[in-house]
């Protein structure tokens, strides 16, 4: 059964406020304390407005995404590649979800209001260090994801870890299957430099955050999921090639 609180998180009143107390309270350490570069979001101007899946590496619990949001709402105040001042949280974009991990989001306050803004939290089956063995699919999470496609954007972390190169999920590629959706790969960085991994703490300033929307992938749906996800792998910069050329 569905809580009043994950409930609120489908309200979009709520989710604008939320956007607001979040966006502010994160805008300094983005653009002001540290320079952000974001390039691509013409990638995102004729999206459709549903089964749009963004994959990302991943390197903080939190800033990763609100970085995402805030692009996301500057686009829709068609600015392109850059922030700028954020007035455009007085009207925000919010048909956007992102897939977290169940247990990370009820830590505390910052992670439960996280979860408000958008949060499509599913049941972790690995530990932060890699090294737990990963079970099958969970299908009611699976329904969930599927659903929030069906009707608005979804962000998700196919490594579902903040460690780089670690491998994929073949629940992304399954995900990507079932509902056809239009993937976009974004690469990011500087943000495990620039903030505490598991909160908003600034932990240094004047780091270069980049965040770059590629164009959407040609995915053969009909491929192995093996095939697409290590297509999404190369696509985000995390496959054994590009962890060959950093060595």
């Amino acid at each position: 059964m569905v809580s009043f609180f994950e409930r609120l998180r489908y309200v979009k009143l709520v989710r604008k406020i939320v956007y607001v107390i979040i966006g502010s309270l994160s805008y300094p350490g983005l653009a002001m304390m540290n320079r952000i570069k974001i390039s691509g979001t013409e990638h995102l101007r004729n999206l459709p407005r549903k089964n749009v899946l963004f994959v990302s590496n991943h390197q903080t619990y939190f800033m990763d995404v609100i970085a995402f949001l805030h692009i996301f709402c500057a686009v829709k105040w068609r600015k392109t590649n850059k922030l700028g001042v954020p007035y455009y949280l007085l009207n925000p974009f919010t048909n956007v979800y992102f897939v977290s991990a169940e247990d990370t989001m009820r830590k505390n306050f910052m992670s439960r209001l996280m979860a408000l803004a958008g949060s499509l939290t599913v049941k972790r089956t690995w530990v932060e260090d890699d090294k737990a063995v990963r079970k099958g699919l969970n299908l009611s999470d699976t329904k969930k994801i599927l659903k929030a496609l069906s009707r608005s954007w979804v962000i998700t972390f196919p490594q579902g870890t903040t460690t780089p190169f670690a491998p994929g999920r073949k629940g992304t590629a399954f995900l990507i299957k079932q509902s056809h959706c239009v993937v976009v790969p974004i690469v990011i960085d500087g943000f495990n430099k620039a903030f505490h991994k598991k909160n908003l703490k600034l932990m240094r300033k004047g780091v270069l955050l980049t965040v770059n929307f590629k164009a959407p992938l040609a995915v053969n749906y009909e491929n192995s999921l093996d095939s697409i996800l290590n297509q999404l792998m190369d696509a985000i910069e995390q496959s054994d090639a590009y962890k060959a050329k950093t060595v």
